[in-house]
């Protein structure tokens, strides 16, 4: 996969803040630190808070304004299946079918009859939208829900048509990242041989360092959809 392909992909977005963080996490458990955020930061992409959610997220897929379910009420109103069915895999299309059939006909009852059909309509649709993506899902989202910048930006490129915004925000979050890192490292590369709490305080910043930049170039390689942390080149 190439940068540019990458930038357009909003779950490749995601799942690169999502690397970072479960590398900065795995380094925060080997380490005994409590709280594996502060080792990530809250706005370790230059994304602020959201950017955590973020990367749990994937994306806004499951939410009641994100884009799945906005289909899938139009497919409901309309009866037009096919609006929904590439958002999920080819062999599930039959279990689609046969759930928007039933939605449709439980929907005619009108009242609460036809909002537990949507409900239910959607929650198949997502769940199984998500089990394609390998990621699981927890329940609908609420609508409005601060997603951070980076997927509305990914949405928003494709409006336009330019990427150019996308680009840009990741450029920016990553340079800062990385220096911010790499001089946390840098600073405390020099120590006593003898001291060995500067020797810790000096891998501590190393490896979330160095666990960065490799996670980032896995990802810009085409690893992105490596959901855990089973595999990593260095055995920190």
């Amino acid at each position: 996969m190439t940068l540019q392909n990458l930038l357009k992909s909003r779950t490749a977005l995601a799942l690169l803040a999502g690397l970072v963080f479960l590398a900065w996490k795995a380094a925060a458990q080997h380490f005994g630190l409590d709280d594996p955020a502060a080792v990530l930061g809250t706005d370790t992409l230059g994304l602020g808070t959201g950017g955590l959610g973020l990367v749990w997220a994937l994306g806004h897929c499951d939410t009641l304004d994100g884009p799945v379910v906005t289909l899938a009420r139009k497919a409901l109103d309309s009866g037009n299946v096919n609006l929904v069915l590439p958002w999920v895999p080819a062999g599930d299309e039959a279990e689609i079918r046969k759930a928007i059939d039933q939605a449709r006909s439980v929907r005619k009852l009108g009242g609460e009859a036809r909002e537990l059909a949507d409900t239910h309509f959607f929650e198949t649709l997502v769940r199984i939208h998500r089990a394609g993506e390998g990621a699981p899902f927890v329940g609908l989202k609420p609508a409005g829900r601060d997603l951070g910048p980076a997927v509305p930006a990914a949405d928003k490129a494709l409006e336009s048509g330019s990427i150019a915004p996308v680009e840009k925000l990741l450029t920016d979050a990553i340079r800062k990242g990385v220096h911010a890192h790499f001089d946390a490292a840098l600073g405390r590369r020099e120590f006593d041989p003898d001291d060995v709490k500067a020797g810790r305080a000096y891998v501590e910043a190393y490896v979330p360092y160095v666990h960065y930049v490799e996670r980032l170039w896995q990802a810009a390689q085409g690893d992105a959809h490596a959901h855990d942390d089973h595999h990593a080149g260095h055995g920190h």
